[in-house]
């Protein structure tokens, strides 16, 4: 199926194919079938926890044999209908408009910055330019590999001037085990780079709907290579949390964790430090990086509705609306849509905006690592006219 325009600006670029269906290789086939057969550059892959990494792999080598595929599991996924959490979706990008390299980082932990960003400048040098056209990367990491923070930031180091956007691998809320695709195979440990080339104009969407209040809390004891926090302003950390959002301890969970983020001040902005869990003594675990010193402030929720739609209302030099946002939302937000029973809503701004994508456990850009927050790439017309 091709994402239907919200007024005629123009065809989608994209192709895009979605099954719900519970057996891999079936979902892989009926997901195939809507793409064309010739002209993908390559193929984004976002797998459902439903199925199985290695049978969709192997699904993609007989239903899609000649395909550069890329991707991951996820935390849900973003289709043309919106938010979904059953469904094989797969996003083909034509060779008439794109061009990729990529490579794999594997094992992804531990990590070297400095083999890492030469790594991906040499990725970069060896792709040959194309005239006219601009580059961007996509990073995609397993998301329990607590890499996210210095992976991103060496591949800023490396790439320089190419923007940099990415989300972390998920699978559903389970927080168990997460996989990449790159050549032809699930990993785990691992992350994928892909310098993808675009005769397209692009241009970078990121927002979360949290704003600071006057509360602080200060990591007092941590073990930052783990992202756990002991201690916050010289307490027992999850008795600290709990009662400065006015719960109990036993009352912690993602939901409680979704709505009463920590974030964590970079200049003029705001980015969330999500908590994961609560350990039996007492810790709580991150999502992002911490350490002993950080000062934290508890966020305070905007509409979260309104705030996807003001943010996600992008539009091209000539005023246009963009062919298509190609987007990577934490799986927090999902949860806090959810549970304000809001998915409807949420679906329809997805819709109507043109969002296609994935719910991460964590995202990319600007050589940051956030959570609770949209990081996405809207892609508009480079002035070549497309016909209806």
């Amino acid at each position: 199926m091709n994402v239907v325009d919200r007024e005629p600006a123009g065809t989608s670029i994209v192709s895009v194919g979605v099954s719900m269906s519970a057996d891999a290789d079936s979902a892989v086939a009926e997901a195939a079938s809507q793409l064309p057969q010739q002209g993908i550059c390559f193929v984004l892959v976002f797998v459902p926890e439903t199925l199985d990494p290695d049978a969709v792999a192997s699904g993609l080598g007989k239903h899609l044999p000649q395909t550069l595929a890329f991707g991951c599991s996820t935390g849900g996924q973003i289709t043309p209908d919106g938010y979904a959490d059953n469904a094989l979706l797969l996003v083909a990008f034509p060779r008439e408009h794109f061009r990729c390299s990529s490579m794999l980082m594997a094992p992804l932990k531990p990590l070297s910055i400095e083999d890492t960003a030469i790594a991906a400048k040499t990725l970069a040098h060896r792709f040959q330019t194309t005239a006219g056209w601009r580059r961007f990367a996509i990073t995609i990491a397993d998301g329990l590999s607590k890499q996210e923070d210095t992976l991103i930031a060496a591949l800023e180091a490396g790439l320089g001037e190419i923007p940099v956007f990415g989300g972390s691998a998920g699978n559903g809320l389970s927080f168990d085990v997460t996989h990449v695709l790159h050549g032809g195979q699930f990993h785990q440990n691992a992350a994928l780079l892909i310098i993808v080339e675009t005769d397209l104009l692009f241009q970078g969407v990121e927002f979360d709907h949290f704003a600071p209040t006057d509360r602080q809390l200060v990591v007092t004891e941590a073990r930052p290579e783990d992202r756990i926090v002991s201690e916050i302003n010289g307490a027992v950390a999850a008795e600290e949390y709990a009662r400065l959002i006015g719960y109990e301890v036993a009352d912690l969970s993602p939901r409680v964790f979704a709505e009463n983020p920590v974030l964590v001040r970079n200049l003029d902005n705001w980015h969330v430090r999500a908590i994961q869990e609560v350990l039996d003594d007492g810790a709580l675990t991150f999502l992002s990086a911490i350490e002993n010193g950080l000062v934290l402030t508890l966020g305070q929720g905007q509409d979260i509705i309104a705030t996807m739609d003001s943010a996600l209302d992008v539009a091209g030099p000539r005023g246009e609306v963009p062919h298509f946002v190609l987007g990577f939302d934490c799986v927090l937000r999902r949860l806090e849509i959810e549970q304000k029973q809001l998915g409807t809503e949420a679906s329809a701004v997805l819709r109507n905006r043109r969002v296609l994508g994935f719910n991460t456990y964590g995202e990319q850009h600007g050589g940051v690592h956030v959570n609770q927050t949209f990081v996405g790439i809207a892609f508009f017309s480079s002035g070549h006219r497309i016909d209806l």
